[in-house]
């Protein structure tokens, strides 16, 4: 029994009949060269290797057409009603259950704009229109977007569990790498201290091993998704940190501050404390409008006025993304509307969903402020998956 697959399966149908969807096709073959996103939360890490169906309903059917050696694995999953084998051909037996379900909308795994709902491989779509030709169900099909999005978003209780143990660790990580910090180190010697911390608890990386931790110290580290240098930590820098582990499946995604006195200094200086400041009054600026059937672009503009206000540049990346088995997990983006994030950031926001509030601000001559939280949207607005930094560290 896989229990996320039973509890993603079950969220299905209610989900197709909102969409006003009457089957979900999704189509693989050989995932482990070429895996679909969502196959994890339909199927489960076991891969498939011939062409293989999975067909969903919303008055609940769920049913798997694969490759005779395969069965036995997909019956122990749990999560569908009907498992059908086939040994030189999946076409007619795909074909006969399209005829005795006779769906008017069907959905199949393509996306301009998410690419965790873009599994469906060029040449294994022009495979299944081939298949389909000649049927009414050719031109019947359309985007799983939508139903990937609700998907992958909409949380279940082991999910935020398991996201919530993942935070947990991950600021335990945090505090532990707090207590040993000093000036001297380099970006790459404190990356290697905390990912040794990381493999004592036998844990995986919310992201590639090499550039998590993120690691920046002072005004001449190159902030992003780069790998940590050689650059020490000297006094009067700014260290920041953006780091995640994965725990059974499921990711976490936290940025933390923290600041090296000078000898001269009893506390930061004022464009320090201004810019730190202003980072924890954005993000609990987001926290604070995030409800249900809210536009990602409007929490967005919540945490960036904030700072723009503050007389800071405008941060040329979105407010915040869904977490869950990825760091990016796809679907409504806390972002503005640029083109390259598509119509994402005009999605509605949902409960159950997983974001991070990760706004950031240049000090100049300190370096880079970041601050990244992880949160829960609830019924009536959210909640934090773990304590907040409100005050900078400082060493």
């Amino acid at each position: 029994m896989n229990q996320i697959v039973i509890e993603k399966t079950n969220q299905i149908a209610k989900i197709l009949f909102e969409k006003d969807l009457d089957l979900w096709l999704i189509f693989v073959r050989e995932t482990s060269a070429a895996g679909d996103p969502v196959l994890p939360l339909a199927y489960g890490e076991t891969g498939l290797t011939w062409q293989s169906a999975l067909l969903f309903t919303p008055d609940c059917q769920k049913i798997a057409i694969l490759g005779r050696f395969e069965i036995d694995t997909a019956e122990k999953i749990g999560a569908f009603d009907h498992v059908i084998p086939y040994d030189e051909d999946i076409k007619p037996i795909l074909l006969q259950e399209l005829q005795r379900i006779n769906p008017k909308k069907i959905a199949i795994n393509y996306s301009e704009d998410d690419v965790l709902a873009d599994g469906l491989a060029h040449g294994l779509y022009l495979t299944l229109k081939k298949m389909l030709n000649g049927t009414p169900f050719n031109d019947r099909l359309e985007s799983a977007e939508d139903v990937i999005s609700a998907l992958r978003g909409r949380k279940t209780k082991t999910e935020v569990e398991r996201i919530t143990q993942a935070v947990k660790i991950t600021l335990e990580i945090f505090e532990q790498t707090f207590v040993d910090l000093g000036t001297g180190m380099s970006e790459i010697e404190v990356a290697e201290h905390m990912q040794a911390l990381v493999e004592q608890r036998g844990l995986d990386y919310a992201w590639p091993k090499s550039n998590n931790p993120a690691v920046n110290t002072g005004p001449n580290s190159p902030v992003g998704h780069n790998a940590p240098t050689e650059l020490v930590i000297e006094p009067g820098h700014l260290v920041h940190f953006d780091f995640g582990v994965k725990q059974d499946s499921y990711c976490a995604d936290i940025q933390r501050m923290v600041y090296f006195l000078k000898p001269d200094e009893t506390e930061p200086p004022e464009p320090v404390k201004k810019g730190f400041d202003t980072i924890v009054k954005a993000i609990q600026a987001a926290f604070d409008v995030i409800k249900p059937g809210l536009r990602g672009i409007d929490v967005d503009n919540a945490a960036r006025s904030v700072v723009t206000e503050a007389g800071y540049p405008e941060y040329k990346y979105a407010t915040g993304h869904q977490l869950g088995r990825l760091a990016h997990d796809g679907g409504c983006l806390l972002g503005p509307a640029w083109a390259r994030y598509g119509k994402t950031p005009f999605m509605p926001v949902e409960a159950g969903q997983v974001y991070t509030i990760e706004p950031g601000l240049m000090v100049p001559g300190y370096g880079y402020v970041g601050i990244e939280e992880d949160i829960l949207v609830t019924e009536d607005g959210a909640r934090f998956l773990g304590p907040p930094q409100t005050n900078l560290v400082i060493i």
